[in-house]
């Protein structure tokens, strides 16, 4: 989760970068040595490897989430969908989980 204390925020403020990346080779590469720099430090073991591949996938989720999805949801609106009502669920018809799996409230 990116989302952490202002204390943190200024101490991690060596992650920033002077001049940002122009490119999608640019922007791999300053991850790439972010990535690099943690493992340096905490050793290349399995569990730190796998930490590293977590927090890409989270970030990614939570980039995805934040950015990508308001982006798209903003250009259907702007030009039309691309998907039938044949395979999007009726508004409205989404459920939760429990309800899917006929689970009470009381049971959660």
């Amino acid at each position: 989760m990116p989302y952490v204390d202002k204390i943190a925020r200024e101490a991690l403020g060596y992650v920033t970068v002077e001049e940002p990346p122009e490119d999608a080779g640019e922007l791999n590469y300053v991850i790439t040595k972010v990535c690099d720099e943690f493992l340096a430090r905490k050793g290349r073991r399995y569990n730190h490897i796998n930490t590293v591949i977590g927090v890409l996938e989270c970030a990614k989720q939570e980039f995805y989430r934040r950015v990508a999805a308001p982006y798209e949801n903003e250009k259907i609106a702007e030009n039309g969908d691309v998907y039938s009502d044949r395979i999007l669920p009726a508004p409205g018809a989404f459920v939760t989980l429990p309800q899917a799996l006929n689970i009470s409230d009381d049971r959660l």
